[in-house]
């Protein structure tokens, strides 16, 4: 079974449905609000434990009622609630999603605790990164407790998959660094063009970042699907129609889904397939981590749409 650790954020959703989304100084009237567990990191834990991994997740939460339901809500799902710290001083974070009725989002976060995480904090990381298969950090968390995550995977020769997400203002010096030590770099197209990808296509775009230092890079395109770009090879996988209900957990399903395929050494072909049905099949379904598929639904999507 692949080993991954996961290092992210974990936060509560506050999910409101409207019609269309508001216009920058506009009132929409929406549906009732929704609370549903999210986070980053939760979400990309949750898909790829789902998928079959040995998932284990390290972040923090706040000492209060909010964080007691995501940790429990963790639990639930399979996910050890010894790896997720809890912080004294901070409250659990939340993010505000407004989906509209075409199933597009927005999407605004409160970090909370997951803005102290670090990698003192997290006891358990460098122990559970000696047997592990791979380690997957995406930037809901500070860029400085991602970089050492990082470091420390390569250390041991575990490879290290980073979804750029969000991109943090300014090109810190420690994103430099971290997309350097990175095997695996995911991003979409947005967070593609803020880290200055060039060129005609979205193929030349990714191999433009392979200059940054990872060997692999991934860029994912909605519903034109996804390319991959490594120096020697080039994937471009079609996205697969789907009837979409909420986008909110496509990428992190997507992530957590392509993380354990490559950290178990499959074709990097199949990998890309993968996780593209697993980002479609979760656009079909509301929420993040309830919407994330599990291998024999994948397995089955992919073979009913060959056939």
């Amino acid at each position: 079974m692949t080993r991954l650790a996961v290092v992210g954020s974990i936060n509560l959703d506050l999910v409101v449905n409207v019609d269309r989304l508001p216009a920058p100084g506009e009132t929409v009237l929406g549906a009732d609000a929704v609370h549903r567990p999210g986070g980053k990191g939760a979400n990309q834990a949750v898909a790829a434990l789902r998928f079959g991994a040995d998932a284990a997740l390290f972040g923090a939460l706040g000492d209060d009622a909010f964080g007691g339901q995501l940790r429990a809500g963790l639990t639930d799902r399979g996910l050890p609630g010894a790896t997720v710290h809890v912080d004294p001083q901070r409250p659990s974070g939340l993010a505000l999603i407004v989906v509209e009725a075409s199933g597009e989002n927005t999407i605004t976060v409160a970090p909370g605790a997951n803005a102290g995480l670090t990698v003192e904090s997290m006891a358990d990381l460098e122990g559970f990164l000696d047997t592990a298969d791979g380690l997957l950090v995406q930037l809901e968390i500070p860029i400085g407790t991602a970089l050492a995550a990082a470091r420390a995977a390569r250390e041991r020769g575990v490879p290290v998959i980073v979804n750029v997400s969000p991109v943090p203002p300014g090109a810190p010096a420690d994103l430099t660094d971290l997309i350097a030590c990175t095997d695996v770099l995911v991003v979409n197209e947005t967070e593609a063009l803020a880290l200055d990808a060039s060129g005609a296509d979205w193929p030349e775009r990714a191999r433009s970042l392979l200059g940054r230092g990872p060997g692999l890079v991934v860029i994912t395109l909605g519903r034109d699907g996804a390319v991959a770009a490594a120096a020697a090879e080039l994937i471009e996988q079609a996205a697969f129609p789907v009837t979409m209900v909420d986008a909110t957990g496509a990428g992190d399903a997507f992530c957590g889904v392509f993380a354990v395929e490559f950290a178990r050494g499959c074709p990097l072909a199949t990998a890309l397939e993968w996780a593209c049905a697993a980002g479609a099949i979760a656009t079909t379904r509301l929420g993040a981590q309830d919407a994330a598929p599990d291998r024999t639904e994948i397995e089955n999507f992919i073979e009913l749409r060959r056939n």
